[in-house]
């Protein structure tokens, strides 16, 4: 069984043009606190990233933001976090979320989000960790992007066993039982020579 104590958000600079995007960051954001899970997110105060920041501050809950010090000189960083480590580059963003994070959702987003999400299914993959990776799916946002890793499977370049890295669920509720019974993968060069 897997403790989670906080989870890393990815999620859109963006609020997006579906007011239910918004309504999911929000959710995510005060069901986190709710439970008494900490937040750890890209260190924004607008769109998406704003929005589960600001629920889960409302909510009470700890909430961590990562930001490389460009954003913050664009005055993009959220003014009231429990805690905003500003950072040098996006490569140390990434690698500082994912470090104090025990889980990763990924909300919808654009090209920041799935290089994000990508690069901690990779880092999952290789295992370099073993953290539960899950899409809120609000709107079927993500059916593409599973369709093509279902191709990937098919086309023999991801493991079948691999693309059981990400989890799919339509609220927080069903992505944290997910999470709680969390076990990874075999080895990826398990079996192979």
């Amino acid at each position: 069984m897997t403790e989670i104590r906080r989870v890393c958000v990815f999620c859109g600079a963006s609020a997006g043009v579906d007011a239910r995007y918004v309504a999911a960051a929000r959710a995510v954001g005060e069901g986190l606190a709710r439970r008494g899970i900490g937040l750890v997110y890209g260190g924004g105060r607008v769109g998406l990233m704003g929005a589960v920041a600001e629920a889960a501050l409302s909510a009470g809950g700890e909430v961590i933001g990562v930001i490389p010090q460009g954003l913050v000189d664009r005055e993009l960083a959220h003014p009231s976090l429990s805690e905003l480590l500003v950072v040098d580059s996006l490569h140390e963003r990434k690698a500082a979320m994912a470090e104090r994070a025990d889980a990763f959702i990924a909300l919808p987003g654009g090209l920041g989000t799935l290089e994000e999400l990508a690069e901690v299914v990779s880092w999952a993959q290789l295992e370099l960790h073993a953290k539960p990776i899950g899409l809120l799916d609000v709107g079927d946002y993500w059916d593409l992007l599973l369709a093509w890793l279902d191709m990937a499977v098919a086309e023999g370049f991801v493991a079948p066993a691999h693309r059981r890295l990400v989890s799919r669920a339509a609220s927080l509720d069903a992505l944290l039982d997910i999470f709680a019974a969390w076990t990874p993968p075999p080895g990826r060069w398990e079996g192979r020579r």
